[in-house]
């Protein structure tokens, strides 16, 4: 999809369209961007910029929140659509996707043909813009539908053709050479994808695994399959909050927790999830992020993850956090669980079900917030990033 957030909201408000339109925090705000509008980009604004950075550059731009339940709404309807012509869909995010057409079309020709279907039946039935490359391989689908963007169509039939299109761009053209990466090779002399094949040796001496890959794909060659993503393939699952002030008052931390404690819960529950790892994440004020982690024999609920990682809140430095985050991992599905001792306890009766109760009603009591039959709105969106934000300015000992 074509710079998606910001398309959704021009559709449905059209006064801003041709606008600089910045969707993330407010300049006013900590944060960054989500994604920004073509006629930003023209200024220098780009995803994941520092919201005050986006603002140096672009003072006179329109700047909101996101809308993420209004743009999961418009994500399925266009899943729906890339579906009906897919023998298998890799979700990259809600705006991209990879689609496997190989048998369904049956012909390279026909494959442009359905390229083509799918634009069209994206703009009539969304009133959004997308940009598709058709190819041989993920990288140079990947490629092609970058190559024409906004409203873009490209074709790379084969691997000379893509070696042809890239040959003299720089090292970053190839999949998974990012800027780190980049300024490696640099360092030793290569900048092109051109360079890259004529030392090729010395790149796969140099970068093991990693590097042989970059050598593939200069060659134009990417076997990798795509692969139906299934929410329990997911290694972790985790929710995070950034303050709008930084917070010394450790305390305010953990009363947080028990709402990020309940946020994994419920995300987890959702897509039949199990953990057997749970993690506490912070970054101070000075941005040293750190994240410490312990194993336990059953990271399911959110009593569990709330002492765990309040345990773990006690072991770090007490400096001024920017950023708290909590999450599990070592996830697997409900096939093939083995029960623990807390699945034969009644859920409601159990010992970790009554903290969470106990922690809600001093959370209650001490800020005055009323959770009874809101929990599922201030579980997801926006609602929670408000409710924390409430909850830091009105903290009490």
């Amino acid at each position: 999809m074509d710079a998606f957030y910001a398309a959704v909201e021009v559709r449905d408000d059209p006064s801003l369209r041709g606008k600089p339109l910045i969707i993330g925090s407010l300049p006013t705000e900590r944060g960054v961007v989500a994604t920004c509008s073509y006629e930003a980009r023209k200024f220098g604004v780009h995803s994941a910029q520092n919201i005050k950075e986006a603002y140096r550059l672009c003072p006179h731009g329109v700047y909101m929140h996101p809308n993420f339940d209004k743009y999961r709404q418009v994500s399925a309807q266009i899943h729906e659509i890339w579906n009906d012509y897919a023998v298998r869909m890799e979700s990259i995010a809600l705006d991209e996707a990879y689609l496997d057409v190989t048998y369904s079309a049956g012909s390279f020709e026909r494959a442009c043909e359905m390229a083509r279907e799918i634009k069209s039946r994206v703009l009539n039935e969304t009133g959004l813009t997308c940009s598709v490359g058709v190819a041989y391989s993920k990288t140079a689908a990947k490629t092609a539908s970058e190559e024409k963007k906004p409203d873009g169509y490209f074709e790379i039939p084969t691997a000379e053709a893509f070696v042809d299109l890239i040959i003299d761009r720089p090292v970053r053209a190839l999949y998974t050479v990012g800027a780190k990466t980049a300024e490696k090779l640099n360092k030793i002399g290569i900048y092109s994808v051109r360079d890259i094949r004529d030392r090729r040796d010395e790149v796969i001496e140099r970068f093991g695994k990693h590097g042989r890959l970059i050598t593939e794909l200069a060659f134009g060659i990417d076997e990798r399959k795509v692969i139906a993503y299934k929410p329990e393939d997911a290694k972790s699952l985790s929710r995070e909050v950034t303050f709008q002030e930084d917070v010394d008052n450790f305390g305010l931390l953990r009363d947080v927790l028990v709402l990020l404690a309940l946020s994994v819960e419920d995300r987890a529950k959702r897509h039949g999830l199990h953990g057997k790892g749970i993690t506490l994440k912070l970054t101070y004020f000075d941005m040293q992020s750190i994240t410490r982690s312990r194993v336990v024999s059953s990271a399911d609920h959110a009593g569990t993850i709330y002492e765990e990682t309040v345990r773990l809140l006690e072991q770090v430095d007490k400096r001024p956090v920017r950023l708290v985050g909590a999450g599990i991992y070592n996830m697997s599905g409900e096939e093939g669980r083995q029960l623990t001792i807390d699945d034969y306890i009644d859920e409601n009766g159990s010992e970790k079900q009554q903290l969470i109760e106990r922690r809600l009603d001093e959370l209650q009591q001490r800020y005055g917030l009323d959770f009874g039959g809101h929990m599922d709105e201030i579980l997801h969106g926006g609602v929670m990033h408000k409710t924390i934000e409430y909850m830091r300015k009105h903290y009490k000992e």
